[in-house]
């Protein structure tokens, strides 16, 4: 069985363990005896890591969090899922660093004359900053949505409020209330939810045969999953996502009922 750390690692005699423990999840059933937790700071200031050690202090398992994990595959290789956080990410080596003293200073006061000089351009500093620490495949959904969204203010602004003697601000916030907008936030929610659910079955032990066999049905006879053509074929249902939210932020669908005077 290979392992994804040291053979010879051990805590120091002088380390703080933590109160013995069992594993838990799909290991578990292979191993039933209990262990003490060894949290281990890298002394070249990399993340800690926290190890199941055995009554001599040797390590014998990495303890890998389920999400912004590292390893994709058990010692036994087999795969295991992580799930991706760059926001707690971001946060965490801010607050290292302040904990710590070893913040780059520098890089830090760039990005607030980064700040400040798009704020001076008119360009929002927050939205900028979110599209640089995200990764692509996160930014580019919410790049497409502002697009969308650009696309029904400019066909409000020229023919629902054509005849009205609006502001930008009023025309900002007669599109804050249209259909798109709660369309859109039914999509966030939508989205939070199935990301919850997906993450239970993913994690939870009782849960995981039944998992895996619907990976395993998805892989063999849905292409959308899985395939030479499953990005392409993805991108079907994101197209179809994407009108629908335009047609009805113009009210081409699912328009509210006018009350009759």
């Amino acid at each position: 069985m290979d392992r994804n750390f040291a053979a010879d690692l051990r805590a120091p005699n002088d380390a703080e363990l933590g109160t013995p423990e069992r594993i838990k999840g799909a290991q578990a059933n292979l191993d039933p005896q209990s262990y003490r937790s060894w949290q281990r700071v890298d002394p070249a200031g990399g993340p800690a890591q926290r190890y199941l050690v055995d009554s001599q202090g040797n390590a014998v398992y990495l303890v890998d969090p389920g999400i912004n994990g590292t390893h994709r595959t058990r010692p036994d290789g087999s795969a295991v899922t992580k799930f991706d956080a760059p926001k707690a990410t971001l946060m965490s080596y801010i607050i290292k660093g302040i904990l710590s003293h070893k913040l780059p200073w520098a890089l830090v006061l760039l990005g607030v004359m980064i700040a400040v000089v798009l704020e001076m351009s008119g360009i929002p500093s927050l939205a900028f900053a979110v599209g640089v620490y995200l990764p692509l495949a996160s930014s580019s959904p919410i790049f497409i949505g502002g697009i969308i969204r650009w696309g029904v203010d400019r066909w409000l602004r020229k023919h629902k409020f054509r005849d009205h003697d609006l502001t930008h601000d009023e025309l900002v916030a007669e599109g804050d209330k249209s259909s798109g907008v709660l369309l859109a936030s039914g999509y966030i929610a939508g989205g939070a939810l199935a990301g919850i659910v997906i993450a239970i079955m993913a994690g939870w032990p009782s849960l995981a045969p039944a998992n895996e066999r619907l990976a395993a049905w998805a892989n063999a006879h849905n292409p959308f999953f899985a395939g030479p053509n499953a990005d392409l074929l993805a991108l079907i249902p994101f197209v179809i996502l994407c009108g629908l939210l335009y047609l009805v932020g113009r009210d081409v669908f699912l328009a509210p009922k006018r009350k009759a005077l």
